[in-house]
């Protein structure tokens, strides 16, 4: 019955939850901006800054969809999630909060804090996704997941643009010290603390039937090779296009700034921004974007958005010879525009994958879908970065735009495959 009264009454649920991604979201542009900062002061060759700075994403292969398996398996009076998120969160806080203050004392101390941070980040993460799905009927994911992408990009352009800028307050605090170059890690560090206290207090896991608890504890490995023994091969076409887009989108993502740089000679200040136009379309968009495929459905939006994207990085591919002739200022205003266009697209993909594998997973594998989802981003984002540098070694920056081209449309092509992942009333009207 509740599933008739519409997404409103999820929305204040939908908030609490978005505010631990929210908090978490602030973390990554401080320690992806910063850490290659403290690293150098010891490391003067890149590769090795670059090789710690995929850590993270080595360590989400492993690590995100066997904590999100066992979570799955997980029966407790606080629920499944919460025993993960109560205890790796505050660690997570802690040792991000500690960051800059590790890196005054030696390489090895840093080193040692930043593996820790990650094992605990990285474990944390799916238990904290699927608290989503596990808390709002399934029909309505697309819209909660717009909810939570949007506080996701509100918290990009908050840490680019607020808690970034403390990195210059110079002045000494109790307890912290000295603040320069330290103050936003403890600061992100706290709101982390605060996620959790608010997670606790408000969110009620759903408890499962007796008899629901019995069907669904299987082995961890059983469960991922029934997921990949299915009859119904749309969960695996599904992990194959998150991939396939993620590869193109994060093969560019790295190189924005030093395209900007380089090609359209910004300062380093501004380099940030065409990121950031992605980061404000993610923020204004979310939300409708989950509307719209509730609308006319998840596979439709995600493929005209596929399509859209090729087409905007092929317009990327060739931005720098149609606008030799312009006056500066104007290719820079035409690069963010279309990076902002962009990022409407985007999100409305990124919004609507999840709910699509959510939508065939049961109650008691929800974790298990939530660890493959981020297995299949993962591994694009370890690879990409890869394959796009070295496509720029040998082609120059405009490769990579093609690159992604070529990787959207082929995601688009095997979402074509997909037949399951429709929210009820879509999926019901599609048989019919």
């Amino acid at each position: 019955m509740s599933e008739k009264k519409g997404f409103k009454p999820y929305l204040g649920i939908t908030f609490l939850i978005g505010f631990g991604f929210f908090t978490m979201g602030l973390m990554d542009p401080l320690y992806d901006t910063y850490v290659p900062i403290f690293l150098s002061r010891y490391l003067s060759k890149m590769s090795l800054v670059g090789f710690f700075m995929t850590l993270d994403n080595i360590l989400a292969i492993f690590l995100i969809p066997l904590v999100s398996a066992w979570s799955d398996h997980t029966y407790t009076k606080l629920g499944r999630r919460m025993p993960y998120i109560l205890v790796l969160l505050p660690i997570t806080a802690f040792l991000f909060g500690a960051i800059p203050y590790v890196t005054e004392l030696s390489l090895a101390a840093l080193l040692v804090t930043l593996i820790l941070l990650n094992i605990t980040k990285q474990s944390v993460r799916g238990p904290v996704v699927a608290l989503m799905p596990d808390t709002i009927p399934a029909d309505y994911r697309s819209e909660a997941n717009g909810v939570i992408n949007t506080m996701g990009g509100i918290a990009s352009i908050v840490g680019t643009i607020g808690l970034a800028r403390l990195m210059d307050l110079d002045t000494t605090l109790p307890i912290l010290g000295p603040t320069k170059d330290r103050l936003p890690f403890p600061l992100g560090g706290l709101f982390v603390i605060l996620a959790v206290i608010l997670l606790l207090i408000f969110i009620r896991e759903k408890q499962p039937d007796p008899s629901e608890t019995q069907e669904q504890k299987v082995p961890i490995l059983e469960s991922f090779r029934n997921v990949a023994a299915q009859k119904d091969k749309s969960a695996l076409y599904i992990l194959i296009a998150i991939f396939l887009w993620f590869l193109g989108y994060q093969g560019v993502l790295p190189f924005i700034g030093k395209y900007s740089v380089d090609v359209l000679k910004t300062s380093s200040g501004t380099a940030a921004l065409a990121a950031g136009m992605v980061g404000i379309a993610y923020a204004i968009f979310a939300i409708p974007s989950g509307y719209v495929a509730h609308r006319f459905g998840r596979k439709k939006t995600i493929r005209a958005c596929l399509l859209v994207i090729s087409m905007l990085t092929l317009l990327l591919f060739v931005h720098k010879w149609i606008t030799a002739g312009l006056p500066n200022s104007l290719r820079l205003i035409s690069f963010w525009a279309i990076m902002f266009v962009f990022g409407i697209f985007w999100v409305s993909i990124i919004t609507n994958s999840f709910p699509m594998l959510w939508q065939m997973a049961e109650w008691g594998t929800i974790g298990i879908y939530t660890g493959l989802y981020y297995t299949a981003s993962q591994a694009a984002a370890i690879l990409g970065p890869v394959l796009t540098g070295i496509i720029i070694d040998v082609f120059g920056y405009q490769g990579i735009f093609l690159f992604c081209t070529v990787c959207m449309l082929c995601a688009r092509t095997i979402m074509g495959k997909v037949t399951k992942g429709e929210p009820s009333e879509i999926q019901n009207a599609a048989k019919k």
